[in-house]
């Protein structure tokens, strides 16, 4: 979906429409969730801070997100997409990877499938849609990206060696700024430039992800389309209006992170055994912690003890703290009891 979370605003807003919208906090210390592409003109993108977009773009008006929105749109493209396939691995709530080889309709070209979803979006919702098809997921999801908004790009298998050996590695799907720059120290700026390492040497720099980009570049991805992803972690965090250095004060607020994880917790459906601890810190260096029990987490006071004794190895602090969160994860199975039978 194009710039989605803004342009469900904009659809239900029509002040809105035509102008430099941003959804997330507007306080100097939020983050932008989304920009509509009337702000992205002024350089304004998703995870910039308030404070900055809010200097590059003076007219920019900022709306709280409403998630509960988000999905429900969210639900009613996943029922369009429900009508060519069942095959749909979510990304996130406005992406999704779709396999479309055995299809509903009987249609033999993706392309055609792809055009015709998106214009039941756009019929259906009111709202636009990119589509990228390609052979394989990690082409699909470079072509989604060509020809925003409202575009339909598509890799050919004979097109897929020229485009990816032209592509600097930043833009590569899952390559992160960190690596992208570590790739660019070692001499690697494009595909191309990727040919020329061996297998071996990339897993050294790069370990398991090294297979993958020697194999990426040379066309070749064989993931298949999971349609029931399984979810590995659970969790909740806060970015404080005011950083925090007393220890009074950020047990508090841990403890009311903890609280809204414990909710969603226990709607899920398995138990989980790792706890892991994140601090942001005001200079905007990151931590983590974890530990992991035998037995798994089945009540709130389990929890509240991992989380203490995870809190107490960051004391004593050198500088002030902006960012908490937890994360749950290492799933096992929810059963109910069972009382066993005892032959007499």
């Amino acid at each position: 979906m194009d710039a989605f979370y803004a342009s469900v605003e904009q659809l239900e807003n029509p002040d809105l429409r035509g102008k430099c919208v941003a959804v997330g906090g507007s306080s100097d210390r939020g983050v932008i969730a989304a920009a509509s592409y009337e702000a992205r003109e002024f350089g304004v993108r998703s995870a910039m801070s308030s404070k900055l977009a809010a200097r590059m773009c003076p007219n920019l008006i900022f709306v709280r997100p409403d998630f509960a929105k988000y999905k429900y749109y969210s639900a009613r493209i996943h029922d369009v997409f429900q009508r060519y396939t069942d095959c749909i691995e979510p990304l996130s709530l406005d992406e999704a990877f779709l396999d479309v080889t055995e299809n509903k309709v009987g249609q033999r070209s993706a392309t055609f499938i792809a055009n015709a979803i998106k214009n039941e979006i756009l019929s259906d919702t009111g709202l636009v849609a990119s589509a990228g098809v390609s052979y394989c997921k990690f082409f699909a999801k470079l072509a989604s990206d060509q020809d925003k908004p409202d575009g339909l790009f598509v890799i050919r298998p004979e097109d897929a060696s020229d485009f990816i050996q032209n592509l600097p590695v930043g833009q590569f799907f899952g390559v992160g700024r960190v690596t992208a720059e570590k790739m660019n120290r070692m001499g690697i700026f494009t595909g191309r430039d990727l040919l020329e390492f061996p297998e071996k040497e990339l897993v050294r720099y790069f370990g398991k992800s090294g297979s993958f980009l020697y194999r990426i570049c040379r066309g070749i991805d064989e993931r298949p389309v999971q349609a029931h992803r399984e979810r590995k972690s659970i969790g909740a965090e806060n970015t404080f209006s005011q950083d925090l250095f007393d220890q009074v004060s950020i047990e508090r607020e841990a403890h009311q992170i903890l609280d809204e994880l414990w909710k969603r917790y226990e709607r899920f459906d398995r138990y989980g055994r790792t706890l892991t601890l994140k601090v942001k810190y005001a200079d905007f260096a990151q931590i983590t912690r974890n530990r992991t029990v035998s037995e798994p987490i089945q009540e709130k006071k389990q929890l509240r003890e991992l989380a203490d004794f995870l809190l107490n190895s960051i004391f004593p602090l050198e500088k002030t703290i902006r960012l908490i969160g937890f994360q749950l994860s290492a799933f096992d199975d929810r059963e109910l009891p069972v009382q066993v039978a005892l032959p007499i």
